[in-house]
């Protein structure tokens, strides 16, 4: 084998690793987003069509949240923030349009303590998306019967239907730790 000739077989070994190593960092990539956002991660892909867009806006995401003061609730708040849970969760029985409007506020005093800026009501469902994406659909799901409810085309059983839905992220909020998702970030 001549120089040349082992040049250009050096340089195609070095290629293909690198492709190869380029290869498994995306892959590594991939399937770390799609562990920490769980069903955000296809809900993102599908929204904009191409994978490699879906993986920016969400680590952008996590960039953003990441710069948050995010803490877990103490005792007291978490004993305080269950009791008025269950008092809009009472209240629904005999009010149900004013407990639904009770607990997606709730929610969002909840997101406060925890350090999460709710003044941006476009920004929440990323922000939590981050952290809780595999409850995240439930709140979006609220929402849109909140939204519905505001506009007077809701029925008792879409109010239930958020109540349910918001506690899913109530209880992910409250009741547990960050994920170790985060804390291994």
């Amino acid at each position: 084998m001549d120089n040349n000739t082992l040049i250009i077989v050096v340089v195609a070994v070095v290629l293909v690793a690198a492709a190869l190593a380029l290869l498994l960092t995306r892959r590594r990539r991939t399937d770390a987003l799609r562990a920490r956002f769980g069903p955000e991660y296809e809900r993102t892909v599908t929204a904009t069509g191409k994978v490699s867009e879906a993986e920016r806006i969400l680590q952008e995401r996590q960039q953003r949240v990441a710069k948050f003061a995010l803490h877990d609730l103490g005792p007291d708040d978490v004993q305080r923030f269950t009791t008025s849970w269950k008092n809009v969760q009472a209240r629904f029985v005999d009010d149900p349009r004013t407990a639904v409007v009770e607990a997606d506020r709730l929610i969002g005093v909840v997101m406060r303590a925890r350090g999460y800026p709710v003044d941006d009501p476009a920004r929440q469902l990323d922000d939590l998306s981050v952290d809780h994406g595999h409850v995240i659909e439930h709140y979006r799901a609220g929402r849109a019967i909140a939204v519905r409810h505001e506009q007077g085309a809701a029925t008792t059983e879409d109010l239930r239907q958020a109540m349910v839905h918001f506690r899913a992220l109530f209880e992910e909020l409250v009741s547990h730790a960050m994920s170790s998702v985060r804390r291994a970030s």
